[in-house]
């Protein structure tokens, strides 16, 4: 399972960015939960959000309102949109993805994820 992340980047406080995954498995990205992670430098890595195959969601409580979490089917592709950034929103940017997953169970844990990508940094400066 290939997942590769792109549109990380370095913003003010207060911006936006679109994070994106691609995956090279339509099986994958058409019946998988996928997710998104965050780990910032000394810190463990933490859930942002999910959607899972019937398009169930969940956020983290740290990102709701800020974030939004979606599918483009006709390109195989996971974004995660988050607006209103802060400086504690900086930290590597995980794309992971699982043969199932629950959102309404608290989390969601780095644990309950199988695959994962390379990551994408994003960098909020005050």
């Amino acid at each position: 399972v290939r997942l590769v992340e792109s549109g990380g980047g370095s913003v003010q406080a207060g911006g936006s960015l679109r994070l994106s995954c691609l995956s090279a498995s339509r099986y994958v990205y058409s019946r998988y939960c996928m997710g998104w992670f965050r780990q910032a430098p000394g810190k463990e890595r933490e859930g942002v959000a999910i959607i899972d195959a019937d398009g169930g969601i969940s956020y983290a409580d740290f990102v709701k309102g800020r974030a939004t979490i979606s599918k483009d089917n006709a390109k195989n592709t996971l974004y995660l949109q988050i607006n209103s950034l802060k400086p504690e929103d900086t930290a590597m940017y995980y794309c992971a993805a699982d043969p199932s997953c629950d959102v309404a169970a608290p989390g969601p844990l780095e644990t309950d994820f199988e695959y994962w990508g390379q990551g994408t940094q994003v960098t909020v400066s005050s």
